[in-house]
């Protein structure tokens, strides 16, 4: 069996605010072996990004309060801060939602990208230069020479995203994090983006973790799956399993509310009545009962664990641990 290259266990990250603990990760759980794509899915303000930022202890204002996240033999929340930009962009990088506010705006694109090289390599400018030139030739940026002499307001959308990628890429890192990639990109863009990152994958040989709240993406790009609610994974499996038989009624309820292609017969698709908790005062019991179709008197008192579905799912339900499955209309 491949043994884990990133293992995260218990992961608790809190921000303290006026109202009170907001805990925006609570005992979040999971590993990614070499080479693996793994989606992250989840509404809004579910704890998905601090998750990644966690990762990468970069979650500052927030503060990790519990738990481990293990990189080849390392726990990374005990590491000091110098040994974690050691880390940090080296052999595991990030790809940030907006490339727009994280693009230094006053340096060129080629400079931008060839600094991890420089961080972490100690190449001269001319060195990481031209790897940064070779970088976005890679990616796809056109007349990369040229390019790379440009600044970040010269390029469009999909193109800044391309650039992100390539300084994630520069260092050959074990682990790309990549959080809402295709973002305020159109169709066509966001194809390209997601094509590249499924030839990075098979190039470099380097594990992802997509997170997106775009279930098609998590369909076309990702081995397995972990679905998130209020700070906590609610449901985790192969992509594949999920999809056809989701386990979780929050779950469920998201491929309800998605157009499906390949359905037998097409109906309305229904929204998810109601709204997200407010992560400072969270329902007792299951977070996602209020809004739930299948709660039983128990969701509403006792808070449900991560536990084994089926041969190849986990889900942390009162309803299907019991056995039961989820249909309506």
């Amino acid at each position: 069996m491949t043994q884990p290259l990133l293992e995260v266990k218990d992961l608790r990250t809190v921000f303290q605010t006026k109202e009170g603990t907001l805990k925006a990760v609570d005992g979040v759980s999971f590993e990614l072996t070499p080479g693996e794509t793994l989606g992250i899915v989840g509404e809004s303000g579910c704890g998905k990004s601090v998750t990644a930022l966690s990762i990468m202890r970069l979650q500052a204002p927030g503060r990790i309060v519990g738990g481990k996240v293990m990189f080849k033999g390392q726990d990374l929340t005990r590491l000091t801060d110098p040994e974690m930009r050691e880390i940090r962009g080296k052999e595991i990088a990030m790809i940030f939602q907006d490339p727009m506010t994280s693009l230094n705006p006053v340096f060129k694109v080629g400079w931008q990208v060839g600094e991890p090289t420089r961080l972490h390599h100690g190449w001269d400018a001319r060195k990481a230069l031209a790897s940064a030139v070779s970088m976005l030739g890679k990616v796809g940026i056109p007349s990369a020479a040229a390019r790379a002499e440009d600044y970040p307001h010269q390029f469009s959308g999909g193109m800044r995203q391309r650039v992100m990628i390539a300084m994630g890429l520069t260092t050959t890192p074990q682990v790309l994090i990549a959080d809402e990639p295709t973002t305020a990109l159109d169709v066509t863009i966001q194809a390209q983006i997601l094509d590249l990152l499924r030839d990075i994958n098979r190039e470099f040989g380097t594990a992802t973790i997509l997170i997106t709240h775009n279930l098609g993406v998590v369909a076309g790009m990702c081995e397995r799956v972990l679905v998130m609610y209020a700070g906590r994974i609610v449901e985790s499996g192969p992509t594949k399993d999920v999809f056809a038989h989701p386990k979780h009624p929050y779950t469920w309820s998201l491929l309800r509310s998605i157009p499906r292609l390949d359905a037998e017969k097409h109906e309305p698709l229904r929204p998810i009545e109601g709204v997200p908790p407010h992560l400072v005062d969270l329902p007792s019991g299951c977070a996602f009962h209020p809004r739930c179709a299948f709660r039983i008197e128990r969701c509403s008192r006792d808070t449900p664990s991560l536990e084994r579905v089926g041969d190849t799912q986990m889900a942390a339900c009162w309803v299907t641990q019991a056995g039961q499955e989820l249909k309506g209309g």
